[in-house]
């Protein structure tokens, strides 16, 4: 094998090692890259909506599965208000997932309960497929099982 060859069989090795280490520093995390998209609540008694997006953002509505009363004129009565907004969820924020622990944290920056903006949402996930997602509230063993939206 002539120096040249040697040299260049050298110079490609270091370069393939230092790719390979520099990628694996910037490579985007896996599960994270995963939350990405629509969701949809797998229940008998309520029905919900998920959004994550790429840039960190999130919102979640979810809703009982019932009847709700149409208000009788433009502005609710205290006691249609009341109805409707019972048992409703909704709220927006970021996001951030920490992949070791398997968790996910939603950092409320808007909610129509007034006494959660600010607030963090913490929950253990699974991945079950790549279409099935389980979030586990803190402290909880109540499994909310999410399906991506199609």
């Amino acid at each position: 094998m002539t120096s040249f060859t040697k040299r260049a069989a050298v110079a490609l090795a270091v370069a393939l090692l230092a790719a390979a280490v520099t990628g694996a520093q910037t490579a985007p995390a896996r599960d994270t890259a995963r939350f990405s998209g629509t969701w949809r609540l797998v229940s008998d008694t309520t029905t919900g909506i998920m959004i994550y997006d790429s840039l960190g953002n999130m919102a979640a509505q979810v809703m009982p599965n019932r009847a709700r009363r149409k208000y009788a004129a433009a502005e609710p009565t205290p006691e249609e208000a009341k109805d409707a907004i019972t048992g409703y969820l909704a709220y927006f924020g970021t996001y951030s997932v920490d992949e070791q622990a398997r968790i996910v944290t939603h950092h409320r920056t808007g909610s129509i309960n007034p006494g959660q903006v600010g607030d963090e949402v913490v929950r253990a996930y699974v991945f079950e497929s790549n279409d099935r997602l389980v979030l586990t509230p803190a402290g909880s063993t109540n499994k909310i099982v999410w399906e991506r939206a199609r």
